[in-house]
């Protein structure tokens, strides 16, 4: 009895998906280049005001890597147009969006250190965690919305991402889990997260803060 062979269009989705997994790795690592290089080469304990100014500008690789993903699920073989086009569109909204998300996170953080030793610390940690995260999911779908819809008013595309993130908030938490997951595999293998598992991570958070849209999106911007 012969084995069952592999199709000519597994390969070609396997190689597709390599493919896009490497090529937006490569691109996120150029977009991204002043925070990895700050996580790279200094102590984030002693670093945190610089390694949160460099997230503040990763915006458009962010949105440019979900317009990416977009394309491919669209069909198209190119990686580099469609992230580009998707980073240039978002343009200065994405640099918003992940400059307010940085300092929110950035401020809640070192809230939350400042009253760590304080008796009554156990009642407002709990609210600082919330923000944060909070924070983080909606900074997700609302660079997933300008992958979408780029030229969204950036009030509503405020509005609407946290009112997402709240009433679809499996979702949110997904996005969490992939954020906790790669900061966890950076600590532990620093060149396989910014080789490889972070546009994986990225994919998951586009995935699920994209579905998590689909009720707000116009019928001509919900895939068929």
């Amino acid at each position: 009895m012969r084995p069952p062979r592999i199709g000519h269009d597994a390969y070609a989705t396997a190689f597709g998906a390599a493919h896009l997994v490497l090529v937006v790795n490569a691109l996120l690592v150029v977009g991204c280049a002043p925070l990895v290089a700050v996580l790279a080469t200094t102590d984030p304990s002693l670093s945190w005001p610089a390694i949160a100014c460099a997230a503040a500008l990763t915006g458009p690789p962010v949105t440019g890597a979900f317009g990416a993903f977009r394309a491919h699920r669209d069909g198209e073989r190119s990686v580099l147009r469609p992230f580009v086009r998707a980073a240039r569109a978002g343009g200065w909204r994405a640099l918003a969006v992940s400059a307010a998300t940085s300092a929110t996170v950035t401020v809640a953080a070192a809230d939350a250190v400042l009253i760590a030793g304080e008796s009554w610390a156990v009642a407002v940690l709990p609210a600082l965690v919330v923000v944060a995260a909070l924070a983080l999911a909606t900074g997700a779908i609302a660079l997933a919305a300008l992958a979408e819809a780029p030229r969204t008013p950036l009030t509503r595309l405020g509005a609407v991402s946290a009112a997402v993130a709240v009433r679809r908030w499996p979702f949110s938490l997904a996005t969490l889990a992939v954020a906790g997951a790669q900061a966890a595999v950076f600590v532990a293998a620093p060149a396989l997260a910014v080789g490889i598992t972070a546009s994986a991570c990225l994919y998951v958070a586009w995935a699920g803060s994209r579905h998590a849209l689909t009720p707000v999106l116009r019928p001509e911007e919900v895939p068929a």
